[in-house]
């Protein structure tokens, strides 16, 4: 059976990214975005609770979000989990989650998200189609013919 990879995550950059550039002449950005809920909890005092989240974009990704993506900028990722593992410095063996985006649109007015206000308004990892998008007739408006025969004005 066939399983689904995907996430949607609506947040705040914790930082501005961290860049790197690797031998293969690709470039990682990495960062945090944080999001967060409020609810009241059974004895009804408000309750917000954040999550933090790894994010991961690559090269053409990677170029925006080093030009675009500020401290504190709203940004919307979609992406896919992944879990790695590694060996600390300290030689113990450690594991955790990230997203690997695959797509990211920055929210917010474009001076939220920019220093000069030039915010790209989106970006993907590769172009994807659009659907075709069809729109339906206007239905014609029905008029009753103009008759004074009865109480009614319906045709049958």
């Amino acid at each position: 059976m066939a399983g689904v990879n995907k996430v949607i995550l609506l947040g705040n950059l914790g930082s501005d990214p961290e860049i790197r550039s690797l031998p293969s002449g690709s470039k990682v950005a990495s960062f945090s975005i944080a999001t967060s809920e409020a609810y009241n909890n059974k004895d009804g005092q408000r309750v917000e609770q954040t999550e933090w989240h790894r994010i991961e974009l690559w090269d053409n990704l990677a170029n925006i979000a080093e030009q675009y993506l500020r401290k504190g900028n709203s940004v919307y990722v979609e992406g896919k989990i992944r879990t790695e593992e590694w060996v600390d410095k300290e030689g113990i063996s450690r594991k955790g989650t990230k997203i690997r985006g695959t797509s990211m649109t920055l929210v917010g007015s474009k001076n939220d998200n920019s220093e000069g206000g030039n915010a790209a308004p989106q970006a993907a990892a590769a172009p994807r189609p659009m659907p075709a998008q069809t729109v339906a007739p206007p239905a014609p408006e029905f008029e009753a013919p103009a008759s004074g025969g009865g109480e009614d004005d319906l045709p049958f």
